[in-house]
């Protein structure tokens, strides 16, 4: 075992000096966000009484994604009428996008699965994951409502889950954590069932290649491909999944296409309509609690009322870049996040207007991604597999490179400054790592596109020193680095960052490389440089809750009528990540809870 500092543990993350936003200025905000600010438009009752009353329903929700969709089928199961409101085109949000892995300890599908989880470690290992980032109520409130939510969901809905076998928890070393995971994920599900309403769910982040049928734990299989008979047995599975759903006709869906169908079928059983292309103006308040939403269809602006109260689920501020300007970290930007192009921060935003409280509004789900010219891309198996490390601007490596994403992007801004830049940091890989393992969608020694390497995302060179000639990175500093690593890839113990010293470090590796299924020296030219910047899946900041999904002001006192879950609400993970699903997990779970508090107020 090797005797190293952890870097990139939570608690050694260093604050910066935005963190913990609280009450920040609504108007000032307002107006760098380009929507109404307090004493503006639609922002009180004798206003909104001059707008055209586009329904009453007990709950309004804002937003079609996870948390939204489960808010709005928990609410109509609980008898309450339910309408859910979508700034998008398309319904799903960020979570259609996604790979859809859902952390909730001890539901049903793991426990049946046999998985050895109970709830005294699943409170001991979140405790451990989030520290005092976030209240003991909520992380309680979390796993004690998560398992009746995902019953509620099968039991309402076509959608079925699956176990991520060995796809550990994130710090399976910690105290309850499990080395063979608690995630689960969307079973396979018939588009067919949703009619013509499938053609308005919102694209996969990445497409399943044509005739293929994938799941999120096939893809770490589908990698190694070509040097694992596994993966080669998988991709073969998969095909035929593929041939199947085409021989029966069917159009099918897994990871978070499947999410997003299935609770959309539900909701289109138990009647809830799903409003498209009908953003969220404003909060409509009397007498201090939220009673309605200002939202505008076909141009205009029109009233909603809510007789119970307003869930917002529109997901994070990704795609606002004043917001990201204002909060966050520099460098940072909208055109590194993967989340969906419509999450502006408009719920966050109009909950703040509102009275809300603000948290977490620094962070995000954050993992080293590659800025190709098209869209960037979420590194998860390529930063991990053997023959590949991370360097900085300095040609050092300063990260266990399989870390848990979030983490190596901490790290990434924890260590960047003006003297020492990390961001950029550089994925260094040779020909032999290229010969192996799938790239992205790019096959085993097949060539990258030219785009790739004239945006400046992709380097390649023969020599260490050319590669470093064209990054700008110190030539004799790479050379040592190299070295180095490929000393400790050979004895199988990364001394300096104790890469594969955890569980988690090894799901995205190559079983067939010893000692260490992570480590592998770089020896095969050509090499290649990747261009390494904090991605994220959504910002994870937002407004402030309690353990029942309630919006605090920045007091403490609810803000009665008004509720939220998923991104835009600030996350119960802190800053951390407890496994594969902590942002749609938990934001479903809220949603649930949301919606069953209202009805509880009868």
């Amino acid at each position: 075992m090797s005797t190293h500092a952890d870097p990139v543990r939570r608690t050694s993350l260093s604050a910066p000096s935005r963190r913990r936003v609280i009450g920040a200025a609504g108007a000032g905000l307002a107006l760098a966000g380009g929507l109404p600010y307090p004493g503006g438009p639609y922002t009180n009752a004798a206003d909104a009484a001059d707008l055209p009353l586009l329904g009453t329903y007990d709950v309004v929700v804002i937003g079609s994604g996870a948390a939204g969709m489960t808010a709005a089928l928990t609410a109509a199961k609980q008898g309450l009428t339910c309408v859910v409101v979508e700034k998008a085109g398309t319904f799903g949000g960020s979570a259609a996008r996604s790979g859809a892995g859902i952390w909730i300890p001890n539901n049903s599908v793991i426990l049946t699965a046999g998985v050895p989880d109970t709830p005294a470690k699943a409170a001991t290992y979140l405790a451990a994951v989030v520290g005092d980032d976030v209240p003991v109520d909520r992380q309680k409130a979390f796993l004690g409502h998560g398992p009746a939510m995902l019953s509620l969901v099968m039991a309402h809905s076509p959608l079925r889950f699956r176990w991520m076998e060995g796809y550990s928890d994130y710090y399976p070393q910690l105290p309850g954590g499990l080395a063979q995971g608690r995630s689960i994920e969307p079973d396979q599900l018939d588009g067919n069932i949703l009619g013509a309403e499938l053609a308005r769910l919102n694209p996969a982040y990445m497409t399943v290649p044509a005739g293929m049928v994938v799941f999120s734990a096939d893809y770490k299989w589908l990698v190694l491909s070509a040097v694992s008979a596994k993966g080669l047995a998988v991709a073969t599975e998969c095909l035929a999944r593929g041939t199947k759903a085409a021989l029966l006709g069917q159009k099918p869906l897994t990871m978070g296409q499947s999410l997003a169908a299935g609770l959309r079928a539900g909701l289109l059983r138990a009647n809830v309509p799903v409003w498209l292309n009908t953003p969220l103006t404003e909060l409509h308040q009397e007498n201090g609690a939220v009673t309605g939403a200002v939202v505008t269809q076909n141009g205009a602006p029109g009233l909603l009322r809510a007789r119970r109260g307003v869930i917002v689920g529109s997901g994070g501020f990704e795609h606002n870049a004043a917001m990201r300007e204002r909060y966050q970290e520099q460098p940072i930007g909208t055109q590194w996040t993967v989340g969906a192009k419509e999450n502006t921060g408009d719920g966050i935003r109009a909950g703040e207007r509102a009275g809300a409280a603000l948290e977490l509004m620094d962070d995000a789900w954050w993992g080293p991604a590659i800025p190709l010219p098209d869209q960037p891309y979420f590194c998860l198996a390529e930063r991990t597999l053997p023959g590949g490390l991370l360097v900085n601007a300095a040609g050092a490596r300063f990260v266990n490179e399989a870390a848990p994403y979030s983490d190596v992007v901490h790290t990434m801004y924890d260590r960047d400054t003006p003297n020492a830049p990390h961001i950029p940091a550089w994925l260094i890989v040779d020909q032999n790592y290229r010969n192996r393992y799938l790239f992205k969608d790019v096959a085993p020694t097949f060539v990258f596109p030219d785009a790739w390497y004239e945006s400046g995302a992709v380097h390649k060179a023969w020599t260490l020193d050319a590669l470093a000639a064209s990054t700008g990175v110190p030539a004799a500093a790479l050379r040592a680095t190299v070295d180095r690593f490929n000393s400790l890839a050979k004895s199988g113990d990364d001394s300096d960052f104790g890469r594969g010293d955890s569980a988690y470090d090894h799901y995205y590796t190559d079983p067939s490389v010893r000692p260490n299924s992570g480590l592998a020296p770089l020896w095969l030219a050509p090499y290649y440089a990747f261009r390494i910047v904090p991605g994220d899946l959504g910002t994870k900041g937002g407004l402030l809750t309690d353990a029942r999904a309630r919006v605090l002001s920045p007091d403490g006192s609810v803000i009665p009528g008004l509720y939220a879950a998923g991104n835009a609400s600030a996350a119960v993970m802190g800053r951390s990540y407890a496994g594969a699903g902590s942002t749609i997990g938990p934001a479903m779970t809220f949603g649930y809870i949301a919606a069953r508090d209202i009805a509880a107020r009868r």
